[in-house]
C-alpha cells in the first residue's frame, strides 16, 4: 500500500491550502473530505455575504475577483472549487474520516471507503458540522432548525430565533422582511459586538421600533409543539405562540474525533493542544490548521488568519525530513 506523505482531513479552504503547499514541495497528499469541496462553505445561508474582503480570503496568492465589497457565498464557492480543478488536487470527496491511529512513525487512516498510510495528517475539518446544543426538552422536534439557509420557508410563520452572532441577526432579518413574526432569544443584555458592523444597526433598529421583539439576558427552557416557554431576565416564565425554532447558537468541532486521534484537549473552552509555531500537536506529525484549533472558541480563527497554517505545517515536515 502506497505510504503518502501527507494527508489531509477536509476540504476547507485552509485544507486546500495545506493540498496545495504541499503539491509545491513535491510532497504526495490527498484530502479526505466527507461532503463536497469546502462543504462548510455549501452550507452556509444562501445569500450569506462574508465579513472580509475579497484579499483576505485569497489562498495561494490567487486572486479572489468579487463585483461586491464583501463577496458572497456563490463567488466563494466558485473560487474555492475552482482552484481545487485547477491546481488538480487529490481529493477523494463523500468519504468520511472513521479514525486516525499511529503505529510507529506511520499513521494509519481509516475512512468509510478505504484505509489509507501516511507519513503526516493535517487535521483542518472545521467545526460547523456539530451544532451546539441548547439541550433542553423539545429540541429534538422537527421545527427546530440548526442550520439556517433562506428565509422563504419562515413566511408568515411565528419565528422564534435563539442567539444574537451574526448567523442569528441575518436569520432574524431576513424572515423579517418575507413576513414572519420574529421573536429573538438572547442570553446576553444586547447584540453581539461581533455582528457585521453594516448589519448591527438595522437590527438593533428594527428592535428599538417593535418590528422584530427581543427578550435581553433570556433563556429558553422547553420547546413544544405549537409554543416555547423562556425564562427572561426577572426569572419569570413566558409561553409564546411558535411554528418554527432558529437555533443560531454556534458549532463546535468533533472533539471525540479529536481525542481517540490521540491529540490532548485543555480547559474549559476544549482547546486542542498544538505548537503555534508548528501546529504540531502531542502527536509527532500530526497537526491542526484552520478554525478546529480554537476548541470551543470558535470565533479565534477563521480563512482571514488560519492561512499562514499551511505554510508553517509544510515548512515542519520538510525540515524533519
Amino acid at each position: 500500500m502506497e505510504i503518502l506523505d501527507t494527508l489531509i482531513i477536509g476540504a476547507g479552504p485552509i485544507g486546500l491550502n495545506c493540498a496545495i503547499e504541499a503539491q509545491k514541495n513535491n510532497l504526495t497528499h490527498l484530502i479526505i473530505e466527507k461532503g463536497t469541496i469546502v462543504n462548510s462553505l455549501y452550507n452556509y445561508p444562501l445569500y450569506m455575504r462574508f465579513f472580509s474582503t475579497a484579499e483576505k480570503l485569497e489562498i495561494d496568492e490567487i486572486p479572489f475577483i468579487s463585483a461586491a465589497p464583501k463577496p458572497g457565498r456563490q463567488e466563494a464557492l466558485e473560487y474555492y472549487q475552482g482552484i481545487a480543478r485547477q491546481k488538480k488536487l487529490n481529493i477523494n470527496l463523500y468519504e468520511k474520516v472513521l479514525n486516525v491511529s499511529k503505529n510507529a512513525e506511520i499513521f494509519e487512516i481509516k475512512t468509510t471507503k478505504a484505509t489509507y498510510l501516511a507519513k503526516n495528517v493535517v487535521i483542518a475539518s472545521g467545526f460547523y458540522d456539530i451544532p451546539n446544543l441548547m439541550n433542553i426538552p423539545g429540541e429534538d422536534l422537527p421545527k427546530v432548525k440548526h442550520y439556517y439557509t433562506e428565509p422563504y420557508p419562515y413566511a408568515r410563520q411565528k419565528i422564534v430565533v435563539v442567539g444574537s452572532s451574526n448567523s442569528a441577526v441575518d436569520a432574524a432579518l431576513e424572515t423579517y422582511r418575507k413576513g414572519a413574526e420574529v421573536t429573538m432569544i438572547v442570553r446576553h443584555s444586547e447584540i453581539s459586538k461581533s455582528v457585521k458592523y453594516w448589519v448591527k444597526p438595522d437590527i438593533e433598529n428594527r428592535i428599538a421600533e417593535g418590528s422584530i421583539k427581543a427578550h435581553f439576558n433570556a433563556e429558553m427552557i422547553e420547546i413544544k409543539e405549537n409554543t416555547v416557554i423562556l425564562k427572561d431576565e426577572k426569572g419569570e416564565i413566558h409561553e409564546i405562540d411558535n411554528d418554527f425554532v432558529l437555533a443560531m447558537t454556534g458549532y463546535l468541532p468533533d472533539f471525540d474525533f479529536l481525542k481517540n486521534s490521540g491529540i490532548e484537549i485543555n480547559g474549559d473552552c476544549l482547546n486542542p493542544f498544538y505548537n503555534p509555531e508548528t501546529m504540531e500537536t502531542n502527536i509527532s506529525n500530526l497537526y491542526l490548521a484552520g478554525v478546529v484549533c480554537g476548541g470551543k472558541d470558535t470565533h479565534l480563527w477563521f480563512i482571514e488568519n488560519s492561512r499562514v497554517h499551511a505554510n508553517m505545517i509544510i515548512n515542519t515536515i520538510l525540515s524533519k525530513s
